[in-house]
């Protein structure tokens, strides 16, 4: 009878566990679908609140309205060159940094970690780096964007925290046979840091993908902004023509709500598609980056 009670708790646990999962995962998921059944709907099915999880009288005049001027594609090729290229210079950075503060005979190693380590509590403020970066000549280029952010100390301290768990042997038996720190570095520790790797690439990614305040004080001409500053200037000057789709007679009308959603799909679903390529490695590398942290 225990026995037959345990299994009964254990299957009553599991199911509300299947059930609690599903509810958080319809909870995650809903808002999204939403936002593409709105951005695919007619304004008329949106202002009556029609639409739920599919689209009310199928149409794609919000995205052609978003792209008919050509502005959003070069800000897409905008973003894509600022989070390919802050991105590599990211963790080119930060695997530079991490590797050798992960090694206790560094000298200098806990200065320089409580150096960084105060990075992360004070910083100089806005207008002492918009000053720098204006004294440099950096205003109005992606090097504005890129230097300032070159290295993120928490990002740096979850690497550091993963090369400390990687068995010193390794480095130990590929010195004997006479490699460099380097050789070491390349072809020893960073086929094992794929895990970390792939959750900081996505990190870094991700918030260069999203840059927006930086974008706005430091890029002045308008064919270098990025994706999510043009979209919030489309969404924010929102005009009677803007909002006219079509052509002759059979003009279709666009509710500012079409737009708004056709924007955040349109924002979201590129840095998504790179999500599945990073999946595998990336709740693994979290977790283990962060044990030690």
């Amino acid at each position: 009878m225990k026995i037959r009670s345990q299994k009964t708790s254990s299957s009553f646990f599991r199911w509300l566990n299947y059930i609690l999962l599903a509810l958080a995962a319809y909870a995650t998921i809903f808002p999204f679908i939403n936002i593409i059944a709105v951005s695919l709907s007619s304004s008329r099915a949106i202002n009556a609140a029609e639409v739920f999880m599919w689209p009310i009288d199928f149409n794609v005049e919000a995205y052609k309205t978003l792209l008919k001027d050509g502005q959003l594609v070069i800000a897409m090729k905008n973003t894509v060159i600022i989070t390919i290229v802050g991105t590599f210079l990211n963790m080119l950075l930060t695997i530079m940094a991490a590797y050798p503060l992960s090694k206790p005979r560094l000298k200098g190693r806990g200065i320089m970690l409580m150096a960084i380590l105060f990075t992360m509590l004070f910083s100089g403020g806005l207008i002492p780096n918009f000053l720098l970066a204006n004294s440099l000549g950096l205003v109005n280029t992606y090097w504005s964007l890129w230097l300032p952010a070159l290295i993120s100390a928490y990002n740096m301290f979850v690497m550091k925290s993963f090369f400390e768990g990687l068995p010193e042997e390794l480095e130990e038996s590929a010195a004997i046979d006479g490699a460099s720190e380097a050789t070491i570095l390349w072809k020893i520790i960073l086929p094992l840091s794929k895990p970390v790797m792939a959750a900081l690439t996505l990190f870094y990614a991700v918030g260069w993908w999203n840059s927006y305040m930086n974008v706005l004080i430091y890029i002045r001409s308008t064919d270098k902004l990025s994706l999510m500053v043009k979209l919030y200037q489309m969404i924010d000057l929102v005009s009677p023509d803007l909002l006219r789709g079509g052509e002759g007679v059979n003009q279709v009308m666009i509710t500012p709500e079409g737009i708004r959603a056709a924007a955040v799909v349109f924002a979201i679903v590129p840095i998504l598609c790179v999500y599945p390529f990073l999946q595998k490695h990336f709740i693994k590398g979290v977790l283990l980056g962060s044990i030690k942290g």
